[in-house]
């Protein structure tokens, strides 16, 4: 699939939030056709339309402490933590090219992460009637998507570094009692995220 890439690096939430509103209304209007964002986020905690705010286990005063932000937002889903250890991928697609089936999507995003941790060789599962991807039972992608006029904005983000994992104790992920993992977890190295944009990139372009 072709797309116009844009790389917005270590970047606040609401920023990138702000400029996939923009990319949207250019992929709405015609003038793009479709299009990935590469980024990473400074610590922020996200619900989405079906969250419950009991699913934040952090104080307000913790929370202020650290320097993290709250934004409700459109995507589907519960309660995510996201920083600067992940690598997150916002594609604004038109679904008209997935048979508008929203399901389909959602496995073809899956399968972005299971064959991006292949590559490491690390076996990615999914879990059945779940979305997401699995490293035995510890989640290591999350999945989380917001859909108007048939076109697809919010996505996935990938756990790649070790130390960043400490941030999902914020939150009951997805609203569940779940373990998240990482790429460096799995596979004992350091992997810099810089170093793997290239191969999710091509992951996306076969979707």
């Amino acid at each position: 699939m072709e797309f116009k890439l844009f790389e917005l690096g270590l970047i606040e939430f609401e920023q990138a939030w702000r400029f996939q509103k923009a990319v949207f209304a250019q992929v709405k209007e015609g003038s793009l056709a479709s299009a990935l964002i590469l980024c990473q986020h400074y610590p922020v905690i996200t619900l989405g339309r079906l969250s419950d705010k009991r699913n934040i286990l952090a104080s307000q005063d913790e929370l202020k402490a650290k320097g993290v932000g709250i934004f409700q937002i459109e995507r589907g889903g519960d309660v995510t933590y996201h920083g600067p250890g992940q690598l997150i991928a916002y594609p604004v697609f038109n679904l008209q090219l997935f048979k508008k089936d929203i399901h389909l999507f959602l496995r073809r995003l899956e399968e972005v992460a299971i064959d991006l941790l292949s590559d490491f060789g690390v076996t990615g599962l999914r879990e059945p009637g779940l979305t997401g991807v699995w490293v035995h039972k510890s989640k290591i992608a999350s999945i989380g998507i917001a859909i108007k006029n048939w076109i697809n904005f919010h996505g996935l983000s990938i756990n790649i570094k070790k130390d960043d994992l400490s941030g999902f104790r914020m939150v009951k992920p997805c609203g569940m009692d779940i373990e998240m993992t990482s790429l460096e977890v799995e596979t004992g190295r350091d992997i810099g995220i810089e170093t793997i944009k290239e191969n999710l990139i091509t992951k996306f372009k076969g979707i």
